[in-house]
């Protein structure tokens, strides 16, 4: 439907505005209500008509909607109907006892190897222990799963029809071209729905491609035993339009079993908002839920602010809201956020419900490769990075998307392997087995990524009851200490925009106690996107708003001291053809004055860390309790000066080091000295077992800690060189750190100097002290006086030069500062996220006994204190975690 213009309000639309019927504020959707003063008596606008009850429109109701003189479409099993209305008629339509509300019919967005290996997808299938009755692999067998996009390409071998897609249909609401109030029609039947798009196929391949076009089907998708039930609405979509495909899916759920609806759309006009059960999304959702759907929605591509979940339907409590993450276990930087403790609770149907503003889980959603239409769009730069990554012949079959539209049809499939695994599970049963079994992502909260990283091997299994999942959880725990945030200074600049020459920007100060700067702007029908600079030259920028996508953008950086600037840029392409190639613009966009509003969240200091004022390790501490890296004890302190024991550690490395969960079948144990049942035992068992890490796409690496003889030893002290062992095996560095074969050394300025003892560290540990050196964790150790580096000893370190070196024998704070060392080269991220099956095989057990363990020789003295664990967090996972809610500050020594 064509953008319809924007009038002066006549005097008749200002009276019906003016009447009481219009103050049913529940009624009317608020665009709508925006829109009205803008129409003439004669102008039309296509609205969604929901009435109360349960089932499709009486005789009686479409006869009172053709008595008004309105034409359109009704539903077949939901109460409601799409037409094309003037402001009189929406005016009588409100008057009506039994209409539940009048929406505007807006336009919507449409919101894999690797993907299938990070979210256990792959080691599910490959589990023996983990078969259906028939002895086959979980793969969504039997569950049918809707589809509801832009089409779906059944010709695609990986998709094929009517095998495979077991009904595909094309339907789109044209309300222009009725005539009268008839139900909604559509064409089953049809082999390809997905023309001019490709978006439908690509999350249909996501869902249950077969991978038949891939070499040893490394495409698979992730329930390639599901049926697919492809409900094409074109390239161009509206709110109507998806409704046709939930009620599809009621008209058909027992001809094609339909447990699952995947959706990637959403309504970047709708952010921010609360969730409204009279949105008829919102019905049509709760309809489906109550017959045994489940619902699965993207969150959103408006990220990484607060506040941009796009459409206030995914915040409804049976839905599942899927942000996006990459192949690392991190949360994506375009995915939606929702709003920290934002929430509430509603009734519907007569009964209580509490509603959430956060995803629910993160699923994969950077760079995933999947199935291509044959008649959708070709993206110019995405082509070119098909044929170079996938070559010639795959790129005719298969194309690179990112977006929540990705994570959550991969979502979907892991429900479809729950539902097969379970049927008799509802959608309440399956959201809290999807966060319960979740990965904890570092530095991320709740209203970023959910309860966290997708694990459909754990969630398989708690669907059979093999496991009580969900202890280790950071979004259902409540810590002992916290970051202390709250508003702080909100500025509103006007900035005046051109596409060529200068620019407008803005300046503004953040003072040192400001965690989080954001900024937004209402932009209407510009294509334009915000960017905010830091003090340091970091630049942060806002997704682009386009006009079909709606009229919001935001974007939040962590805060630093000092002067920021705000301006605004152009779009540099569209459909991935540069429209500057040249650079000269400022990118694409109209002319004109943007009004951008930044605030400011600032940090009031923390709570449960009362003995840390003063102490040298207080900014690493304030650091890893702010990523929830670490907490303090009940008693609300943190001992920094006490040494850590191997319980802590275990927990510690479960919070923040994105630690997939993991559990013995039989409700066992897998350590002598902990129970099933002991509080602690889910950490253990998780740091404990093959693949725990998520960087670890392989499933295949040593856990981060070991049993020592069979036993856990939690209260046992960790050393030195366990705890650089623990933290370069978080960050998925097994393959580099077992290669490792040369000296240890350590960088001070340009020159390398050796490490005196390390004579006394197990070879087979040595690669994992010289990554954590590196790194620059231990160093943090080496600061705090003389001696020798002592592996198992607490922070305390001499050195000694390398052969040949006319460098001195450096003690104490001599050792250079983190900012000299090395980073990790790309070929140790490599390794670390395609290690080889095969090679890690042969790779023997750890044996931490030969780690100098405090109870295997080593004297108890010689133990690692708690403020030096918060400095190595720090540096293996800084650039890991999300920004501190307070900037830690930087010490030259952890004492």
């Amino acid at each position: 439907m064509p953008l319809l213009p924007r009038i002066r309000a006549s005097l008749i639309a200002a009276a019906i505005l003016a009447t009481p019927l219009m103050a049913q504020a529940r009624q009317l959707d608020r665009h709508l209500e925006a829109l009205l003063p803008t129409l003439s008596a004669a102008q039309q606008v296509e609205v969604i008509i929901s009435f109360d009850g349960q089932g499709p429109l009486s005789a009686a109701q479409r006869a009172r909607l053709s008595g008004l003189g309105l034409k359109g479409v009704t539903m077949q099993a939901l109460p409601i109907a799409g037409a094309l209305a003037t402001p009189a008629q929406i005016r009588s339509l409100l008057s009506m006892s039994d209409v539940r509300s009048v929406w505007y019919n807006a336009p919507l967005e449409y919101d894999n190897k690797e993907a299938t290996q990070i979210t256990g997808v792959d080691r599910l299938r490959s589990d023996a222990s983990l078969r259906t009755s028939l002895g086959l692999p979980y793969t969504g067998k039997g569950v049918g799963v809707v589809v509801n996009d832009s089409g779906v390409d059944g010709t695609h071998s990986d998709l094929q029809y009517p095998s495979h897609v077991v009904q595909n249909v094309a339907a789109q609401t044209n309300l222009a071209a009725q005539d009268a109030m008839l139900p909604i029609t559509y064409v089953e039947g049809v082999a390809n729905t997905d023309l001019g798009g490709g978006h439908g196929t690509h999350c249909a391949g996501i869902i249950g491609g077969s991978g038949a076009s891939s070499p040893n089907g490394d495409f698979e998708g992730v329930a390639p035993g599901a049926g697919i039930v492809g409900y094409g609405s074109g390239a161009a979509l509206f709110v109507l339009d998806t409704i046709g495909g939930f009620d599809y899916a009621l008209t058909h759920q027992s001809q094609f079993n339909i447990r699952v609806i995947s959706n990637s759309f959403g309504n970047t006009s709708d952010i921010g908002t609360e969730f409204d059960p009279d949105d008829p999304t919102n019905i049509a959702t709760k309809r489906l839920a109550d017959r045994g759907v489940v619902v699965v929605f993207s969150a959103g591509n408006s990220g990484p602010a607060e506040g941009t979940i796009t459409g206030n339907f995914k915040k409804a409590p049976w839905v599942i809201a899927v942000a996006a993450g990459d192949k690392q276990g991190r949360r994506a930087d375009f995915s939606s956020g929702g709003q920290a403790g934002h929430g509430g609770s509603v009734e519907v149907d007569g009964q209580a419900f509490q509603w959430q503003d956060r995803p629910t889980v993160t699923s994969p959603g950077v760079d995933i490769v999947s199935t291509r239409a044959s008649l959708g769009s070709i993206d110019k730069l995405a082509a070119e990075q098909d044929v170079t990554v996938l070559g010639p012949a795959l790129a005719v079959r298969y194309t690179h998307m990112s977006g929540t539209s990705m994570a959550a049809p991969h979502v979907a499939g892991i429900v479809a392997l729950v539902l097969e695994a379970n049927p008799q599970l509802g959608w309440r049963e399956v959201k809290e087995i999807l966060q319960a079994t979740a990965s904890n992502i570092p530095g991320a909260e709740p209203w970023e990524v959910g309860a966290g990283y997708v694990n459909a091997y754990a969630a398989v299994r708690a669907a059979l009851g093999r496991g009580a999942f969900g202890a280790t959880v950071n979004a259902a725990h409540t810590f002992n200490a916290n970051a202390l945030v709250s508003a702080g200074r909100s500025d509103d600049f006007a900035i005046d925009f051109s596409p060529v020459g200068t620019t407008g920007s803005q300046t503004f100060q953040v003072g040192s106690d400001v965690a989080m700067v954001d900024a937004r702007a209402a932009v209407g029908d510009n294509t334009v996107a915000l960017v905010l600079v830091d003090p340091n030259g970091k630049r942060y920028g806002s997704s682009i708003a386009l006009p079909v996508l709606g009229e919001n953008i935001a974007v939040s950086a962590p805060g630093v001291a000092g002067t920021w600037t705000v301006t605004v840029r152009g779009v540099g392409s569209v459909s991935g053809v540069a429209l500057d190639p040249a650079g000269v613009t400022n990118g694409y966009g109209v002319p004109g004055t943007i009004n951008v509003r930044v605030k400011q969240l600032r940090t009031d200091g923390y709570s449960g860390l009362s003995d840390i004022g003063g102490h040298a390790g207080r900014g690493f501490i304030e650091f890893a309790v702010a990523n929830r890296l670490a907490d303090s004890l009940p008693d609300g302190r943190f001992y920094p000066d006490r040494a850590i024991t191997r319980g802590e550690m275990a927990t510690y490395l479960t919070m923040g080091s994105g630690i997939r969960q993991w559990l013995p079948a039989g409700a066992a144990s897998s350590f002598s000295d902990i129970t099933a049942t002991s509080p602690l035992a889910p950490y253990a068992e998780a740091v404990a077992s093959r693949g725990a890490v998520q960087r670890d796409l392989g499933h295949n690496q040593l856990g981060v800690m070991g049993a020592v003889n069979g036993a856990f030893r939690p209260g046992d002290s960790v050393t030195r060189v366990s705890l650089a062992y623990s933290l370069v095996q978080g960050l998925g560095l097994q393959p580099s750190a077992q290669a490792f074969s040369g000296e240890l050394t350590v960088l001070n300025g340009t020159t390398r100097i050796a490490v005196e003892d390390a004579a006394s560290i197990a070879p087979s540990l040595r690669g994992y002290v010289q990554h954590a050196l590196d790194l620059g964790a231990a160093q943090r150790a080496l600061h705090a006086g003389a001696g020798s580096l002592r592996p198992a000893a607490a922070a305390q370190g001499v050195l000694r030069p390398q052969p040949g070196s006319d460098a001195r024998r450096i003690r104490g704070g001599g050792v250079a500062h983190p900012g000299g060392v090395r980073p990790l080269s790309q070929r140790d991220r490599h390794n670390a996220s395609r290690s080889n099956p095969a090679k890690q095989s042969r790779v023997p057990a750890l044996d931490l006994a030969k780690e100098r363990h405090p109870q295997a020789g080593i004297p108890p003295a010689c133990t690692e204190a708690r403020h030096i664990v918060a400095g190595f967090f720090f540096a293996a996972f800084g650039a890991v975690a999300a920004a501190p809610r307070r900037p830690a500050r930087r010490h030259s020594a952890c004492r």
